[in-house]
């Protein structure tokens, strides 16, 4: 499979606020603070400013005549539209990870580019970050987003604390060996309302890219996840739940009696799991190779058309 990542065009600073920054080709990314020697770091949310080579590229077409930093921006990246990103997103460079903060910036004043071309794209495409993990970030270093994921334990019991919640944790401690980042984990009854509430949000708000549930996928009449999951859904994915049945089956006959679906809610793949730790363990093992590749052709409007 072939990996899409974006790459490093610029790497831009400047020891004062309010001018141009120049491309440095390599700085050291600091938690807390930002781009070593930059003006713009300290102890705050927008500690990098990020903007896509692609949209300055199009601005350029128009007569712009930018250069890397003219925008006053850190970080140039090719590859990726950086205001599809949701707020939260982290992205990875080497061993650098910033986490997205905000995106766009009003211009409380016109600058000389705006005053030559009548527009400006940093107010819509400027995106901003915090420095989550230190590092050396270089021109040509391949930068990506991390995948997103979110969890929904589904239990009666267990959300009344009659139970401990095992298979939670156990897709939380498989999804990070994978190298997903959990954005939210939650623990609710068994009730439909609230279970399509959940799903709507970690998709549409949380914009997460993996929603895994565990739990109600069964014959009692409290199992109603697969209803809740198709009433939030926008396209079913069945081969997804085909190939856990199947495997399943190859393990215990009973697999035959789960009910768990699989769809796409905007750019979000939700499956639902048993709620047996042990079939999560053997379901997470067999599926997790294989959904990456559906992940990032999902999320492809992240990316530029170049890749």
């Amino acid at each position: 499979m072939i990996k899409i990542a974006g790459i490093v065009k610029a790497v831009c600073v400047s020891n004062i606020r309010g001018v141009q920054k120049r491309d440095v080709k390599s700085a050291k990314l600091q938690s807390a603070w930002g781009l070593e020697g930059d003006a713009h770091g300290g102890d705050w949310h927008r500690q990098v400013s990020l903007l896509s080579y692609d949209a300055v590229k199009k601005f350029n077409e128009l007569g712009a005549g930018v250069s890397h930093g003219d925008f006053g921006e850190n970080l140039v990246v090719e590859g990726i539209k950086l205001s599809a990103l949701a707020l939260g997103s982290r992205l990875k460079c080497g061993d650098c990870i910033l986490e997205i903060t905000q995106i766009g910036k009003e211009c409380h004043s016109r600058c000389q580019i705006y005053d030559k071309m009548g527009d400006c794209i940093m107010p819509r495409e400027g995106v901003f970050a915090r420095v989550v993990q230190d590092g050396l970030i270089s021109t040509g270093d391949a930068i990506e987003p991390i995948k997103r994921a979110a969890i929904l334990v589904i239990s009666d019991r267990a959300s009344r604390g009659e139970r401990e919640d095992k298979s939670g944790l156990i897709i939380a401690q498989m999804l990070k060996e994978a190298s997903y980042d959990i954005s939210e984990q939650i623990l609710i009854p068994d009730e439909q309302n609230l279970i399509e509430k959940e799903l709507t949000k970690l998709a549409d708000k949380q914009q997460a890219d993996l929603i895994l549930t565990t739990g109600g996928t069964g014959f009692s009449q409290r199992d109603v996840t697969p209803e809740a999951t198709l009433a939030v859904a926008e396209r079913i994915a069945p081969g997804i739940a085909e190939a856990i049945r199947y495997h399943s089956l190859k393990i215990t006959g009973r697999a035959m009696l789960s009910r768990a679906v699989s769809v796409i809610r905007g750019g979000s793949l939700i499956i639902n799991l048993p709620g047996s730790p042990k079939a999560v363990k053997e379901i997470l093992e067999y599926i997790l190779p294989h959904l990456e590749h559906g992940i990032e052709i999902l999320r492809g409007d992240i990316y530029a058309s170049n890749h």
